[in-house]
């Protein structure tokens, strides 16, 4: 399955959730959802037909895998990886989820939006550690430091992050520093740390399926 190239603002309409895929039109008034809050297409706005439980699974999981911008394969294949871990599986799910390297960019604030924290990783400008990665699911671990590549900080993107422009909130496992462009986790995400409205129970209802 090929990854999707159209209107991110469609899915959010779709999801009936904010994904904050549009970096920071996503906070402000312009955000399509909340201009249009009804699902995209013709019959967006057609009384909505009863959702099995199957449906409301299927829902979440597609929320969750919009959001973070996986392939279903990819998606899966953390699934599995959450099952293996001690503890709560979804909440271990979130917590993979929300560790890869392409989120914590987006989370620190070097990235405007996940699609756009990615794009970072893959073309090079973030080190981890010190070290180039490029590989956008690498999973960050506790007093990981993820930095910018020295010259990539003169970027007009990254001039503007040093000024502070990001509206997010800082996750708590996370500390950033604006000045040096450095974002340093300081503990494990837990599920109260999730930026949007999700019941991964579901997910892990559909995959037992």
């Amino acid at each position: 399955m090929a990854r999707y190239t159209g209107s991110v603002c469609r899915l959010c309409r779709r999801e009936g959730t904010k994904l904050f895929l549009k970096g920071e039109k996503c906070y402000s008034d312009k955000c399509a959802l909340s201009k249009r809050p009804t699902p995209p297409g013709q019959h967006g706005q057609a009384r909505q037909r009863k959702v099995s439980e199957y449906g409301m699974q299927l829902r979440e999981k597609q929320k969750a895998r919009r959001a973070y911008g996986l392939l279903e394969s990819q998606f899966h294949k953390t699934y599995e990886r959450a099952t293996s871990m001690k503890g709560v599986t979804g909440e271990n799910l979130l917590s993979l989820l929300e560790r890869r390297l392409d989120n914590v960019v987006y989370r620190s604030g070097l990235g405007a939006s996940r699609p756009q924290a990615r794009q970072l990783v893959l073309h090079g400008h973030v080190l981890v550690n010190g070290k180039k990665v490029d590989v956008s699911s690498y999973t960050v671990d506790v007093n990981d430091v993820i930095t910018i590549r020295a010259k990539s900080k003169e970027m007009a993107h990254f001039k503007a992050v040093r000024e502070g422009n990001a509206a997010r909130i800082l996750p708590k496992w996370l500390t950033f520093n604006a000045d040096e462009l450095t974002a340093t986790v300081v503990a494990l995400p837990t599920r109260e740390d999730i930026d949007f409205t999700l019941q991964e129970n579901m997910i892990v209802e559909f995959y037992s399926r």
